[in-house]
């Protein structure tokens, strides 16, 4: 029989690491989320950031897209190559669906205009976290053959024959995972937009074909019809993997 458990005992913090050079946004926020159990860290700068994330852990990082120096898209890019499992919430401008955009296909997880609620930071705070969690959780395995290249589904990278990592863009991820779980099917630019799309994202059929020219390119890819992604006229696309010999 178990034991009851500690009704003492508190639950795990969710330690948040908060990038903005708004000295008011930084206090507001320490403040409102401590009483959920999030301590947070705030610093203003790409710099500081990147000390405090190779020398402490955090659960989840809050970046700010208008930033001094560095942008918050260079940040989050810079973020997902070293630290690819920290989730990243981006806080955008109001309106501001260009740099959203390239947030979300840079690998951000979630984004929030401001102004925002700062109860809907908590929510949005959780829904990574789970979301996160349960990748973490996924019976699939985390590596997969393709030809003579490794895919690393954790890390967002391929490996090529020579063991260089090459990273991928949140974009080129999303499709190829899309083809590797989809081999010798024949997809339709329509489907493919289906399975790929990021959350809050309107796109259109023409970022499919920019995203395989990208995909293709990495992988050493020049013949469109004999190759490991090829073209078919008229439908769309169809992963043909081919085993290492």
């Amino acid at each position: 029989m178990s034991e009851p458990s500690d009704p003492t005992v508190a639950p795990p913090l969710t330690r948040c690491l908060l990038v903005d050079d708004d000295p008011g946004i930084r206090a507001l926020l320490a403040d409102f989320l401590r009483p959920f159990g999030m301590p947070l860290v705030s610093v203003a700068s790409g710099v500081a950031m990147r000390q405090h994330l190779t020398s402490e852990t955090f659960d989840v990082l809050l970046l700010d897209l208008m930033l001094p120096g560095e942008s918050g898209l260079d940040l989050c890019q810079w973020v997902k190559q070293h630290q690819p499992r920290l989730p990243v919430i981006m806080l955008t401008a109001q309106g501001d669906t260009c740099s959203r955009v390239l947030g979300l296909e840079l690998g951000a997880d979630d984004y929030l205009p401001k102004p925002f609620e700062p109860r809907e930071l908590v929510a949005r705070i959780r829904a990574v976290l789970r979301t996160a969690s349960g990748a973490a959780q996924a019976p699939a395995r985390t590596r997969t053959a393709i030809g003579d290249w490794t895919f690393d589904r954790v890390q967002r990278r391929l490996h090529s024959p020579d063991g260089v990592m090459v990273p991928l863009s949140a974009a080129e991820y999303r499709l190829l995972v899309a083809f590797v779980d989809h081999p010798g099917q024949a997809l339709t630019r329509e489907r493919l937009l289906e399975i790929t799309r990021a959350r809050g994202v309107e796109t259109q059929g023409r970022s499919i074909d920019l995203a395989v020219s990208r995909l293709r390119s990495k992988l050493g890819e020049t013949d469109a019809h004999a190759g490991l992604i090829r073209t078919l006229r008229g439908t769309g696309y169809l992963f043909a993997p081919r085993k290492a010999p």
